[in-house]
């Protein structure tokens, strides 16, 4: 059953594309990444399927989510908003699913909102509303994530526990939104028990706001160092980055600021 299972979750996201379209690199680090969350999955005996895989993209070129792509991946999450805009005018050809997963300042959510199809790293009810005013009519609403700095760190974005449910509420009333969830990413440590704990937290968190909201449907949390213990404790969405390209570079340039 466990071979079953993880056959389904290769032919689900078509890692064995021709490798003459793509990248090998990109092939051989999406199987290994596919093979890590298939075999954390099952041993929290959960379905591999269940889980979605975000491919982290910020400061990587174009002709990279292109391999990406090739290989089979179809979402992407950017931090850097102008590169971000450069690498989905270039890659238009292709039908991906656009996530921007960066703090987001007031100045930038009329591009957001135009252009992403997810925004994870809501903190503001502010930024909420402007993002669906400016979300264009002829779209569909966009799928949100209330980010929640789950461990308080001063340096990171993100609401406390306590401000959650009244965010969420009053981001369930704009019209152009549609409330998915939360996103969190816990204070950086090897300790495994620790990374249960701060995911042990999310969970309940997602389950409590889950009973209140019937469009919550994602909990997004893991990264490449910690996705075996975020799915452990019930992730439907991890964030890789290093674990599919590799050692991050600087951003592209642009000739503009992010």
């Amino acid at each position: 059953m466990a071979k079953l299972l993880l056959i389904t979750w290769y032919l689900h996201i078509k890692v064995a594309r021709s490798a003459r379209a793509c990248n090998m690199t990109i092939i051989k680090n999406l199987s290994s990444v596919t093979n890590r969350i298939g075999n954390a999955a099952l041993q929290a005996d959960r379905c591999p399927t269940d889980i979605r895989l975000l491919a982290v993209s910020k400061t990587w070129p174009a002709e990279k989510l292109r391999d990406a792509a090739n290989a089979g991946l179809t979402s992407f999450g950017e931090n850097y908003l102008q590169e971000a805009l450069l690498k989905i005018e270039q890659l238009q050809d292709l039908k991906l699913e656009w996530h921007f997963i960066g703090p987001i300042q007031s100045n930038k959510t009329k591009d957001i909102a135009q252009h992403f199809d997810w925004v994870q790293s809501v903190d503001r009810l502010k930024i909420a509303q402007r993002l669906s005013l400016q979300r264009p009519k002829n779209l569909p609403p966009l799928n949100v994530c209330v980010q929640i700095n789950i461990d308080n760190e001063e340096t990171k974005s993100g609401i406390s526990e306590s401000e959650l449910f009244d965010l969420a509420l009053n981001i369930a009333t704009l019209k152009q939104l549609n409330l998915r969830g939360i996103m969190v990413i816990p204070s950086k440590t090897d300790n495994i028990e620790q990374q249960h704990i701060a995911f042990r937290k999310a969970r309940k968190l997602y389950q409590n706001l889950a009973d209140i909201h019937p469009s919550i449907d994602t909990l997004s949390m893991g990264m490449s160092s910690d996705m075996s213990a975020a799915i452990a404790e019930g992730s439907t969405m991890v964030r890789i980055g290093s674990a599919l390209f590799g050692q991050r570079t600087t951003p592209i340039s642009t000739g503009r600021v992010n």
